[in-house]
């Protein structure tokens, strides 16, 4: 039986992060690093619009040099050339880099997957790299009834969980469990967020309960 990949989800805010290539998939992939305050270098020696446009990136106009994926904490490789790509991954498992080698999960560390994001809150599908057109359809198929309510009641499950751990000492409580539901979130794509965040109290015994009913 084949390890469990571990999901995690990384800071990158102001680490340095490769991109080997720079076409259409590596600025797919330069746009998620940016996305997430990654400081991206790409090489390639050439680059599509989106790359060589983006003043928010280091472009080094020129080929992949042996052993300098060593200076970064992230790469990733999209040339589509088997010797380069495979050079990359080499160098980058001599220095203990993550690599993602963007359609050769072989010589991937890490692996990417298919996101829904609404503000803070994400959702992904992962099938180990083995077919991102599968958690693409995925994403599609599973998440579309998650939108901003669910973002909004994010933040109120936030507010509220702080307000549980000063009056408990922890967070934690099985009563989560039950108080997020379909009504709440009906509750919140009404506008009634004050109702919202007052059954969410209730529900976790911090206050009397008001029903799930449009305000005034």
């Amino acid at each position: 039986m084949n390890p469990t990949p571990y999901p995690v989800n990384l800071d990158l805010t102001g680490r340095r992060a490769l991109v080997v290539g720079a076409g259409p998939v590596a600025a797919r992939k330069v746009a998620g690093l940016l996305d997430a305050g990654a400081d991206v270098t790409v090489v390639a020696p050439t680059a599509v619009d989106e790359i060589a446009d983006d003043s928010g990136l280091r472009w080094h106009e020129r080929p992949y040099q042996r052993g300098e994926v060593a200076s970064y904490r992230l790469a990733v490789t999209a040339t589509g050339d088997p010797d380069v790509d495979s050079q990359v991954h080499r160098d980058a498992e001599a220095a203990g880099v993550w690599l993602n080698s963007a359609d050769d999960p072989e010589r991937c560390t890490f692996t990417l997957p298919a996101i829904s994001r609404h503000g803070d809150l994400q959702v992904t599908v992962s099938t180990n790299g083995n077919s991102p057109a599968i958690s693409r359809w995925l994403r599609k198929s599973l998440f579309d009834d998650i939108g901003p309510e669910h973002a909004t009641l994010m933040a109120l499950a936030s507010e509220v969980r702080a307000e549980l751990r000063e009056a408990t000492g922890t967070s934690e409580s099985p009563a989560w469990d039950t108080v997020l539901n379909e009504k709440l979130v009906d509750t919140i794509r009404r506008g009634d967020l004050d109702v919202a965040r007052q059954a969410l109290r209730a529900g976790l015994g911090l206050t009397e309960a008001r029903a799930l009913e449009p305000t005034p």
